[in-house]
């Protein structure tokens, strides 16, 4: 295993290199809700040799340009516009088509497939999850990180928030991602990994291959939430306190 690797966590080589995500999401090693555990530990829990992970690794690690890294050195207010426009409205309307299509699969094939039933019903309970804590981020988290953004350029305190400090919502927030990524394990692992059964029609096929892509842009959402955006306001609300008023 490459010392460089060894010595670093997941969540750390994510943020260097945000292509390796997909070789974490191959082995199924949670990088954006447990990431903060170091790369050898992570590979123990998903019962993969780190050697072998590593070999898949390190050509994307050399071979990171800048353009792979924009979203991870994004300032605060950048990221949470990065944030919204890309993954809330992404996910706002991938619930909306993949909603009525997993009621339409499960009733069509859920004779045969029971499990179609409770995916549908996993899904449907994320999905409500999902609007509901966007719209808290966007309502009262991200304008207040913003204005965090805006008092640190400008070298004044920020106004005080409702919540009394930025880390009682971020930690919140970071609940509910980790319960929303237990919700997307529950369905890949019922779903096969999202591996139509042979008598698939393509409405069931479309359903998975979509189920995989929410799943695919969740994880991203989340990792640049949790392990870039949320450390960003923390630091801000905690350097402004030193702010002279």
């Amino acid at each position: 295993m490459q010392t460089i690797l060894s010595e670093k966590t997941v969540r750390e080589i994510a943020l260097e290199a945000p292509l390796t995500t997909r070789v974490f999401e191959e082995f199924k090693i949670d990088f954006c809700c447990g990431g903060r555990v170091p790369f050898a530990e992570a590979c123990e829990k998903a019962g993969v040799d780190p050697q072998t992970v590593a070999a898949k690794l390190q050509p994307i690690i050399d071979n990171t340009t800048p353009d792979d890294t924009a979203a991870e050195r994004m300032g605060p207010t950048d990221l949470i516009d990065h944030i919204v426009d890309t993954h809330h409205v992404f996910t706002t309307l991938e619930i909306r088509r993949l909603v009525p299509l997993a009621e339409k699969v499960a009733s069509r094939h859920g004779e045969n497939h029971p499990e179609l039933a409770e995916i549908r019903d996993l899904f449907i309970e994320l999905a409500n999850e999902l609007v509901v804590h966007m719209k808290k981020e966007e309502m009262h988290l991200f304008p207040y990180i913003t204005q965090l953004d805006r008092a640190a350029k400008a070298n004044r305190m920020p106004p005080m928030p409702p919540f009394g400090s930025v880390a009682n919502p971020v930690r919140m927030m970071m609940f509910e991602h980790d319960n929303a990524g237990e919700i997307l394990r529950k369905i890949r692992s019922l779903s096969h990994d999202f591996a139509a059964p042979a008598d698939a029609c393509p409405s069931y096929k479309g359903l998975y291959a979509g189920l995989e892509d929410f799943e695919r842009d969740l994880h991203r959402h989340i990792h640049l939430e949790n392990n870039v955006l949320f450390p960003q306001a923390i630091e801000l609300e905690s350097a402004s306190l030193s702010v002279p008023a």
